[in-house]
């Protein structure tokens, strides 16, 4: 056993037992998603890297951007907006892929890792309940990768615009062009808007992720994708139908086809009301809390691997 298992295990030994001590429950929240952070910094510095990289692409492809912004500029204000909110809308999708990579080997990690490193020793000996501990470890995949998100393409699209204005003005054109032009806050209603409904129709994914990190005593990733991809090999070799694989294609990649209109067009548009409206959100969120559930359970009464 290493050394720091040993200071780990030491140190919940000494740890004065506080289970009666009243803590408010936001502020034990609060510090066990800071902790989260301070322990998976992937979690901030993958979004962004990636938005660092798309930056030094297109600064490295300068010249075809600056002829781009010459040409848009002649256009009148209808196709300047539309040849603008596509390429500048699309700057997000990386990140989004990025930050659904991220949360999905977090998930999976997240309370395997403190069983096989001995320190949920620790973490017990707190007065930390289960279900905050577990709430903290939900709340990285549904609010804090979204705020991250958001933010970073954000930022990402605010720094091309500047970059996109300061080549215009460098030309002799009019720099306000991308500005003007442009319907900036309705491009980030679509990013938030899209973002969070995509957590939301992923939400019993994570959940299943999570509870198999809670579960299992080794190889997580084969426990989560084994048994699903079981089932529908099961289903059509018994009955040649593929009913099961269609649900789990349909939550992987159809939120797109349920949150927004004109998908594949020229024209994507939100549309929430259809999203709330679709049964098989709420179907995803009710077995998702059922997950979360087993979750706790299984977290309080698992122990060191």
């Amino acid at each position: 056993m290493s050394a720091a298992t040993d200071t780990v295990i030491e140190a919940s030994a000494a740890a004065p037992t506080n289970a009666n001590t009243d803590y408010p429950k936001t502020r034990l929240l609060y510090w066990s998603v800071r902790r989260e952070l301070w322990e998976n910094r992937s979690i901030v510095l993958a979004p962004l890297i990636v938005a660092a990289l798309m930056l030094v692409g297109f600064m490295l492809g300068a010249r075809r951007l600056t002829e781009a912004m010459r040409a848009i500029s002649m256009l009148d204000p209808a196709q300047q907006a539309d040849l603008l909110t596509k390429p500048l809308g699309l700057t997000a999708i990386p990140i989004v892929v990025t930050a659904i990579l991220v949360a999905v080997f977090y998930c999976l990690d997240a309370l395997h890792g403190e069983r096989r490193d001995r320190s949920i020793l620790f973490w017990k000996s707190l007065p930390v309940s289960d279900l905050v501990t577990v709430l903290s470890k939900v709340l990285v995949p549904f609010a804090v990768l979204p705020a991250i998100v958001c933010l970073t393409a954000m930022v990402l699209q605010l720094v091309l615009l500047l970059v996109g204005s300061a080549i215009l003005l460098a030309s002799g054109l009019d720099g306000t062009v991308p500005w003007t032009a442009l319907p900036l806050f309705h491009l980030w209603g679509a990013l938030i808007y899209g973002v969070i409904g995509l957590a939301l129709w992923h939400a019993p994914i994570y959940a299943w992720l999570l509870l198999i990190s809670g579960w299992a005593k080794r190889s997580t990733f084969l426990f989560a994708v084994l048994p699903p991809l079981a089932l529908c090999l099961v289903e059509k070799i018994a009955f040649d139908t593929a009913v099961l694989w269609s649900m789990l294609k349909d939550r992987l990649f159809g939120f797109g086809t349920y949150g927004f209109t004109g998908v594949g067009h020229d024209h994507t548009v939100p549309d929430p009301f259809a999203l709330l409206a679709t049964p098989g959100l709420w179907i995803g969120l009710v077995v998702a809390a059922l997950l979360l559930a087993a979750t706790v359970w299984f977290r309080r009464y698992r122990q060191p691997i």
